[in-house]
């Protein structure tokens, strides 16, 4: 792709820089709602590891929120290689290379060995094949689901240690799916709806489990985007500190 067909955009208030096509799949608001989820500095000196990680945006949105933590690494991986190629240029543009790195690769390939991590987060494909509205071209690999859910669930937990937290951020009515998938493999769920505004139903769901916990599952209030169904142009206080990197989940 040439250089004309690719835009570098100010991320989190001008914090981090990114390059990503400028059609196709583009970073959006479900990308840093998934990096606002993770501001706990006790996993410095670990590894956090984002499946399916596109052009790296919530990865070095993460590395901003842990700067003076040069002892984590952040791990990204993609299959798309132009993505992974992005995602490489987004490490170095944002002066990361020497903590994070992009692995071009399947991220569900059962015979990949990445060593386990401390942090997994990811944003899968929300569809199945023939679900909702075909994606325009270039964007059936960010969008369609080649395998469910639950195999995303299943082959991460595995490669987690004990107590590390799993964080995902999916379409609302899949959480039964998530959570049947959790069962028995992560506990301490926690649920928080994301609503598109304030008298909207939850669209989105980000859901947080850990490793190893039996703690009850916890249900959030929640966020709204934006301040009513009519002000799709503004977003309430709350979203826009967390989009601008003031504030967390």
């Amino acid at each position: 792709m040439a250089d004309a067909e690719v835009t570098e955009d100010a991320l989190l208030g001008g914090r981090i820089r990114i390059r990503q096509p400028a059609r196709g799949y583009r970073v959006n608001v479900d990308t840093l709602l998934l990096a606002a989820t993770l501001p706990d500095a006790r996993y410095a000196g670990g590894r956090v590891i984002e499946p399916g990680c596109g052009v790296g945006a919530a990865l070095l949105a993460l590395a901003c929120q842990y700067k003076r933590a040069d002892s984590v690494e952040f791990i990204g991986i993609e299959r798309d290689p132009l993505s992974a190629r992005l995602a490489r240029e987004n490490v170095e543009l944002n002066g990361q290379e020497h903590r994070a790195r992009i692995i071009e690769g399947d991220a569900l390939d059962p015979h990949a060995d990445h060593g386990l991590a401390d942090v997994v987060l990811f944003n899968p494909p929300y569809d199945a094949a023939g679900e909702g509205r075909p994606p325009a071209e270039g964007k059936r690999h960010a969008y369609v689901a080649d395998q469910p859910i639950d195999t995303w669930i299943k082959v991460w937990s595995n490669r987690m240690r004990g107590d590390a937290p799993m964080v995902l951020i999916h379409r609302a009515h899949r959480l039964n799916d998530i959570l049947t998938a959790m069962e028995g493999r992560l506990g301490g769920i926690q649920v928080t709806p994301i609503y598109p505004s304030a008298d909207a139903k939850a669209r989105r769901v980000i859901v947080r489990a850990r490793k190893g916990s039996r703690a009850p599952m916890q249900l959030y209030r929640g966020l709204a985007l934006h301040p009513s169904e009519d002000s799709k142009d503004k977003y309430t206080p709350e979203a826009e500190a967390i989009l601008r990197g003031e504030a967390y989940l």
